[in-house]
C-alpha cells in the first residue's frame, strides 16, 4: 500500500474483521440471570434461635455500655468447671 500525502489511507484491512466481530458480539449479547432457590430463600429468612441470640446479644452490648453489667463469678466457675470435667 502506498501512503502519500494526496491520498488517504482509511483502508484498513482489519477494520472489516473487527466490525464484523462487534456486530456478532452485539447481536449476541447476553443477560444476566439470577435464580434463588426456595431453600435459599429460607435460609435468608434465618431461624428463631439466631434472632433471640442477636436481641440478647444486644441487651448485653446496652448493659455493658452503660455499666450496668455484671459478672456472677460463681456462675463462670460453674460453667468452667463444667467444660474442663465432662470431657
Amino acid at each position: 500500500m502506498k501512503i502519500n500525502p494526496y491520498q488517504s489511507v482509511q483502508q484498513n484491512p482489519y477494520r472489516k474483521q473487527v466490525d464484523a466481530s462487534e456486530k456478532l458480539q452485539g447481536a449476541k449479547k447476553k443477560v444476566d440471570k439470577l435464580e434463588i432457590s426456595t431453600e435459599a430463600l429460607e435460609m435468608q429468612k434465618g431461624n428463631p434461635i439466631e434472632k433471640a441470640r442477636e436481641e440478647k446479644v444486644e441487651a448485653l452490648k446496652k448493659q455493658i455500655e452503660a455499666g450496668e453489667y455484671k459478672v456472677n463469678p460463681e456462675a463462670v466457675a460453674k460453667k468452667m468447671y463444667e467444660f474442663w470435667n465432662d470431657k
